[in-house]
């Protein structure tokens, strides 16, 4: 007898995220408007390093928590690709005067990276190499969150 297997999916996140600009996370708690601005480049390592200790420990990172939400893999890919792509946009505002950013669709990257199929211990590694470079843009070259408090 062949098994079934049963696919669970994600319901396309389809916010604006800039809310969090004007007020505290409700899920997280963070508050962007009180997070200072020197503290930046430190808490890009601090993260990168907490998602290294999650995905290489015990355990299985595939696993969804409950339905509609993401494995910790899937979160460490994503936050992977993120980093990545932050390091883009923060070379173009360096480079560029009024650059333009294109639409990144994070669930269509989940989908085309297969990120529920790809090897933790890698991704855990590579989050700390992608966010050395965007540490390093904050910390270096002085980028400072500009909205004001």
């Amino acid at each position: 007898m062949i098994g079934t297997v049963r696919v669970m999916t994600i319901e396309p996140d389809t916010k604006d995220w800039t809310w969090v600009l004007q007020r505290p996370c409700p899920e997280c708690g963070l508050d962007a408007r009180s997070f200072p601005r020197d503290g930046i480049a430190g808490i890009i390592r601090v993260n990168a390093a907490a998602w290294h200790g999650l995905l290489a420990g015990p355990g299985d990172h595939r696993l969804r928590p409950a339905p509609g939400k993401w494995s910790a893999l899937e979160y460490g890919c994503h936050v992977r690709d993120v980093l990545r792509l932050y390091d883009q946009r923060l070379s173009l505002m360096l480079t560029e005067d009024g650059p333009q950013f294109p639409n990144w669709d994070q669930d269509a990257t989940a989908i085309a990276d297969r990120y529920s199929e790809q090897d933790p211990v890698p991704v855990a590694r590579e989050l700390a190499t992608t966010a050395d470079p965007v540490h390093h843009l904050y910390d270096v070259t002085g980028i400072r969150h500009t909205t004001q408090q």
